[in-house]
C-alpha cells in the first residue's frame, strides 16, 4: 500500500473536515489558534508531554498548559496536568520517566513542580523568595540546578529578595548604569544576570536551601536563559555551560564560549572552549557520558556563519568537526539513544529538515523533507518532533523505526475546518551573478484561473532571515491570501539556509545585492504566474526589510502602488548608535565601517526621491530599532508629500505580540493596501 506525506494527510484532513463554502482566513483566525511546542519523550517513549499554548482574547495574551499523551493508547485524549500559565512550563522527565518536571506560577512566582503522568500526584518542589527562569535536573533525580535573575555577589537566594525589597523602596525612579550597554530588546539594563544555584532534593522532594554554583559571574547562566545550554554529567559531578565572557559587553562582539564547574560550587568556573571568535552552543553529553557535541559558528555576533558540529572527547580535551561537509545553519541537538548518531534541525533552502548525522563518519541523513521542524525530542525508539510549513502551523509528530509519521496534534483544526488554506509554491531565478535564488508565492482565497490579483510582495527582517515554507503568527501570508491578494517573497542573498556564502555576501552590501535579487524575482514571478497583478502591488517589510522599503521608496518605486514600513531602519548612521546591539551596524557593514560606508546605502539621503504612499509602523518599546527611526521616516514621508500614515502601539517591542494588537496591524494594513490597489474585486 502506498504512503501518504505528512503534507498530503494533513491537508486531506482539512479537506474532509471542512464544509462546503469555505470562508477566508483571518488576522483574528491566526491570533486564536492553538500553538505547540515543547515536545519531550519519557525515557521508555511511552509518553510524550507538550505545551498547548491558547488565546485569552480578553486578557489579550496567551495562556499555556501543559498535555501528556499516552503514545501507546488513544493520542487524540491528552491528560491535561496543568492550564492557565502565562510563562513558560519547560517540562522535563526524571531519567526514570517517574516525575515529570515543569515550571508554574501557581503559587504567585516561576517555580519549579513534579507530577507523574496521570497528574494523580502532583506537588510544588521550590517555593524561592524569587522566580525560576530555568532548570536542569541531576541523573540522580535529587538534585535541581536552577537559573534565577540574580547579583553576581549575592550567594543566596534571600540576598537578591532583600536588595530587591530596598529597591522596590526608593521613590527615585532614575536607572543608572553605571557600566555596559544601556538596553537590551525591550528592557533597560540593571546590575542583575542569569545566576546558577543548586537545589537538594530529599526522598519527599522537598528542598534544602539552594547553594550557588556558580560564584561572581556577571554574564547569563545559561546563555539567553535557555536551559539546553547547562548539561550535567553523567557522575554528576560537573556542569557545562555556554555564556559569554563576562568582560564583554553583552551588546558587543559577546562571542558564546563553553565552561565547566564543579557541581557543588567548590571553585570557580572553568573555561573550556573559548576561541576568539567563535560562538558556543546546545552542548549534549553522549549517552556513555565520555563525549560532549555542541554546535560552533566561526563568525562576528550578528552576521551569518555556518554551523559546525563538533564532538569533544572529554578525557583527552580534543575536539573534532563531525561534519564538514553540511554549510547548514542548525538549531537543536541531540544524542541518539546509541551515542553512535546526532540529531540537529537545520535550515536548507527554505526548509528545515531533521538531519541524522553519523557520529563517525559524517554522513548526513535527512528524516523529514519539506516544512519546518523546529524543536524534537528522541527516547525509547521514538522521535518526536514540532513540524510547520506555509500550509500548516505547527503539529506534533512522532516517527519511529519502520513507520510512517504519526500526527499527535491537530492545534488550529476547528479554525482550519472552515478555512482551508491557499496553496503555496516555491520558485528560483538566477539572481545576483546568476546565482540560484529562491522565493515563493502564495495563492489568494478563492482563487480563479484567468483572473488577476493584487500583490502583497514581503520582504524579511534579519537580515539573515528567511520567508521560507514555514508558520508564522506574525508574518504570515495566508492572512495576505485571506484579504484576497496574492503574496510573493523572495529570500534574496543574506538569507538563511543557502550557506556561509551566501548569507554573508551582503555584508556592506544592504542596499545593492539584495535590492538586484528583489527585482529579479518580481521580474520572474510576474511572467510565471500570470494571475499577478503587477500594477496592483505593494512592498512591505519588516526589521531589515523595513529598511528595505525605505531603500525602494528612493530606487525602485515605480513598480508599487504603496509601501509599508515596519520597525525599518531609517537612517543607517543613527541606527549604528541608538540600538541595543551596538557592533550590529558596525559588522553589518564588513567590520570597521567608514563615514562612506554608512552612508552608501543611507535611505535618509534620498527621501527627495520618495513618491510611493508609506505606511509607517512601530512600537515604541523597540530598542532594536529604536522608535525614533520610525518616526523619521514618517516625517521625511511628510516632508517629500508622500501620503503616509503612522501607527504606533506604546506597548510593543520589535515584534506585536497581544493578539488584539496584531489583529489592528493587519487591519490597518489591509485598508492601507485596498486604498491604493484597489483590493480584490471578488467577495471577500
Amino acid at each position: 500500500m502506498r504512503r501518504l506525506s505528512v503534507a498530503t494527510a494533513a491537508a486531506l484532513f482539512l479537506i474532509c473536515a471542512g464544509p462546503a463554502a469555505a470562508r477566508p482566513f483571518t488576522a483574528k483566525d491566526l491570533a486564536m489558534m492553538e500553538r505547540v511546542s515543547s515536545p519531550r519523550l519519557s525515557p521508555d517513549g511511552r509518553f510524550l508531554a507538550h505545551i498547548v499554548r491558547t488565546t485569552d482574547w480578553e486578557g489579550n495574551g496567551g495562556v499555556n498548559a501543559l498535555h501528556v499523551v499516552d503514545l501507546n493508547a488513544d493520542a487524540s485524549k491528552p491528560r491535561v496536568l496543568l492550564g492557565g500559565e502565562k510563562g513558560g512550563l519547560s517540562p522535563r522527565w526524571s531519567s526514570d520517566g517517574k516525575w515529570l518536571y515543569f515550571l508554574s506560577a501557581k503559587s504567585g512566582s516561576p517555580q519549579v513542580w513534579r507530577s507523574n503522568a496521570d497528574g494523580s500526584v502532583r506537588r510544588q518542589l521550590t517555593a524561592f523568595p524569587v522566580g525560576v527562569a530555568a532548570f536542569r535536573l541531576g541523573p540522580d533525580n535529587r538534585t535541581l540546578y536552577v537559573a534565577v535573575d540574580s547579583y553576581a555577589d549575592c550567594p543566596t537566594l534571600a540576598c537578591i529578595k532583600a536588595r530587591d525589597d530596598d529597591k522596590a523602596k526608593q521613590k527615585s525612579t532614575g536607572v543608572h548604569i553605571k557600566s555596559g550597554p544601556n538596553r537590551f530588546w525591550d528592557a533597560y539594563e540593571d546590575e542583575k544576570a542569569l545566576g546558577l544555584y543548586r537545589v537538594d532534593l530529599d526522598q519527599e522532594g522537598a528542598p534544602a536551601e539552594a547553594l550557588r554554583v556558580v560564584n561572581g559571574f556577571a554574564a547569563d547562566v545559561p546563555a539567553a536563559g535557555d536551559d539546553s545550554n547547562i548539561v550535567v554529567s553523567r557522575d554528576g559531578r560537573t556542569l557545562y555551560f555556554a555564556s559569554r565572557d563576562p568582560a564583554v559587553e553583552q551588546g558587543g562582539q559577546a562571542f558564546a564560549r563553553l565552561y565547566a564547574v564543579p557541581a557543588d560550587g567548590s571553585a570557580p568556573p572553568r573555561l573550556v572552549i573559548g576561541q576568539p571568535g567563535t560562538s558556543i552552543s546546545r552542548p549534549v553529553l553522549s549517552p556513555d557520558g565520555t563525549r560532549l557535541a555542541y554546535l560552533a559558528i566561526a563568525q562576528p555576533t550578528w552576521t551569518y556563519g555556518r554551523t559546525a558540529v563538533m564532538v569533544m572527547d572529554l578525557k583527552s580535551g580534543r575536539s573534532r568537526e563531525v561534519a564538514p561537509s553540511l554549510d547548514a545553519s542548525l538549531g537543536r541537538l541531540a544524542w541518539s539513544n546509541d551515542g553512535r548518531k546526532l540529531l540537529a534541525t537545520g535550515e536548507e533552502r527554505g526548509q528545515a529538515p531533521l538531519y541524522e548525522i553519523d557520529a563517525a563518519t559524517g554522513q548526513v541523513t535527512k528524516l523529514t523533507a519539506d516544512g519546518q521542524v523546529t524543536e524534537f525530542d528522541m527516547a525509547g525508539g521514538r522521535i518526536a518532533y514540532v513540524r510547520e510549513s506555509l500550509e500548516s502551523p505547527q503539529q506534533i509528530f512522532v516517527r519511529q523505526p519502520g513507520s510512517a509519521p504519526r500526527q499527535i496534534t491537530r492545534a488550529g483544526a476547528s479554525i482550519l475546518a472552515e478555512t482551508p488554506l491557499s496553496p503555496s509554491e516555491q520558485f528560483s531565478f538566477p539572481g545576483w551573478k546568476g546565482e540560484t535564488v529562491y522565493g515563493y508565492v502564495t495563492k489568494p482565497h478563492g482563487y480563479v484561473e484567468g483572473q488577476k490579483y493584487p500583490v502583497a510582495f514581503l520582504i524579511h527582517g534579519g537580515p539573515h532571515g528567511s520567508f521560507g515554507n514555514a508558520w508564522s503568527y506574525r508574518w504570515n501570508p495566508q492572512v495576505w491570501a485571506g484579504m484576497g491578494y496574492a503574496v510573493v517573497s523572495v529570500d534574496f542573498h543574506g538569507s538563511s539556509g543557502y550557506g556561509e556564502e551566501f548569507g554573508r555576501s551582503i555584508l556592506n552590501h544592504w542596499g545593492d545585492i539584495p535590492l538586484e535579487d528583489l527585482q529579479k524575482g518580481w521580474a520572474h514571478a510576474l511572467s510565471r504566474y500570470t494571475y499577478l497583478d503587477g500594477n496592483r502591488a505593494c512592498a512591505l517589510g519588516g526589521s531589515y526589510g523595513g529598511y528595505m522599503v525605505s531603500w525602494i521608496a528612493s530606487q525602485w518605486n515605480e513598480a508599487w502602488k504603496c509601501l509599508v514600513n515596519h520597525a525599518g531602519v531609517f537612517d543607517v548612521r543613527t541606527q549604528g548608535w541608538s540600538m541595543d546591539i551596538t557592533s550590529f551596524v558596525d559588522v553589518q557593514s564588513g567590520g570597521s565601517p567608514t563615514m562612506e560606508d554608512l552612508e552608501r546605502f543611507n535611505p535618509a539621503l534620498h527621501v527627495s526621491r520618495w513618491k510611493v504612499p508609506m505606511l509607517v509602523i512601530h512600537g515604541a518599546k523597540d530598542y532594536r530599532v529604536p522608535l525614533d527611526q520610525g518616526i523619521a521616516a514618517h516625517n521625511a514621508a511628510r516632508r517629500a508629500g508622500v501620503p503616509t500614515e503612522f501607527l504606533l502601539f506604546p506597548d510593543e517591542n520589535h515584534w506585536i505580540l497581544k493578539p488584539q494588537n496584531s489583529v489592528q496591524w493587519y487591519q490597518v494594513v489591509e485598508n492601507w493596501l485596498d486604498r491604493w490597489t484597489g483590493g480584490n474585486p471578488a467577495p471577500k
